[in-house]
């Protein structure tokens, strides 16, 4: 049976939880549906040693600060226990394991098909991820040799995965740099790809109480798609990947890291060719990307380069669609724990705006 819901959010990440939270604010009813076992189960995923790139007290959703001591960086299993303690504290309405298999048109709102059934509403919510989580990986991996070990970069876990010998991270952004330090502690490593830039100054400095707020107006209210940097960066990040966040050059340098800007395009013998000249290697990490795959969304919304055409999150060609937690939905900061909730409460404003002046109820206390 169809079940009628006037807003479904899929995806409970920060982002699905953040415009969950502005809803219950307004007293809009929604659900919120997500194919893992628990929320949270995204961040539990990632590598052992990740850590956010923002300091705690920066890192909280609306209406419930981050439990940690405030000049502190959350590991990604503290993230994943916050987000779990989020959703229960404001009772959200989370339905997991429940994975969303097409979305498409319902006369004037959509019809959302699941592995368990089927909604029918006016407003949807895609609040997947950032880049998606199909990883992509070259067309040349498949001509090395099988002795050499593959991972992709969400695969990865802990060094102890990698085998005994040299280690080749090909993608330079700030995933790929944090793998290749860590790898560069225990074997020769060599990093691979262009340059994505850094943020200074280091995460850990004394003075980071006075630069971090600095580096967040930044963010916030410089880098967006108003700006003509906003715009620039928009294009860099979105399709080449962020800047080095955590590790910084000076870090790398500081462990060996072999630095090659150039891509990883051939394979010769069954070797990874880097920067002209095979390279007898025992791992490979595919620190890549993801591929945004929306393919289960029926609706016409795409441009060209495989983005929803949205500003700030609002599908014109779909009254009715959204989509929260992009990158540079409206600026640098939106991809970060620390964005979600401004891009969240815009989205609720909007869906807001379009329920029926009769259908209005008080907002949450």
């Amino acid at each position: 049976m169809d079940t009628h819901i006037e807003t479904v959010i899929i995806g409970a990440g920060q982002a699905g939880l953040a415009t969950g939270y502005h809803l219950q604010r307004r007293g809009r009813p929604f659900v919120i549906l997500d194919a893992h076992p628990r929320v949270g189960d995204n961040w539990r995923r990632q590598w052992d040693s990740l850590k956010l790139y923002s300091p705690a007290q920066y890192d909280s959703l609306p209406g419930l600060p981050f439990p940690a001591r405030k000049w502190t960086y959350p590991g990604k299993d503290d993230v994943a226990d916050y987000l779990e303690s989020y959703a229960e504290t404001f009772q959200l309405p989370v339905q997991l394991r429940i994975r969303v298999q097409r979305l498409e048109r319902d006369g004037e709102g959509y019809r959302v098909t699941t592995d368990r059934g089927t909604r029918v509403c006016d407003n949807v919510v895609v609040a997947t991820g950032t880049f998606g989580r199909t990883p992509h990986v070259p067309a040349v991996a498949d001509e090395l040799d099988p002795s050499i070990l593959q991972l992709h970069s969400s695969e990865y876990r802990r060094p102890g995965q990698l085998r005994d010998g040299p280690v080749l991270v090909v993608g330079a952004s700030h995933s790929g740099s944090d793998i290749a330090y860590e790898a560069a502690e225990t074997r020769p490593t060599i990093l691979a790809g262009r340059d994505c830039g850094q943020i200074p100054p280091r995460l850990e400095s004394r003075a980071m109480h006075v630069i971090f707020p600095i580096l967040l107006f930044v963010w916030r209210h410089l880098l967006t798609r108003r700006t003509p940097m906003g715009r620039k960066e928009m294009d860099e990040v979105r399709f080449h990947g962020g800047p080095m966040l955590r590790v910084k050059r000076a870090d790398l340098d500081a462990r060996g890291v072999e630095r090659v800007t150039s891509r990883v395009e051939e394979v010769r013998d069954g070797l990874p060719v880097v920067d002209g000249t095979p390279r007898e290697v025992a791992t490979v990490v595919w620190a890549t990307g993801f591929r945004q795959v929306f393919d289960w969304i029926r609706l016409p919304v795409f441009g060209e380069n495989g983005w929803p055409r949205e500003e700030r999150g609002v599908v014109a060609d779909a009254p009715g669609l959204y989509f929260c937690g992009l990158s540079f939905q409206y600026s640098f900061s939106s991809m970060l724990v620390t964005g979600a909730g401004r891009d969240a409460g815009y989205v609720a404003d909007r869906i807001a705006e379009r329920a029926p002046r009769t259908e209005q109820v008080p907002a949450a206390a």
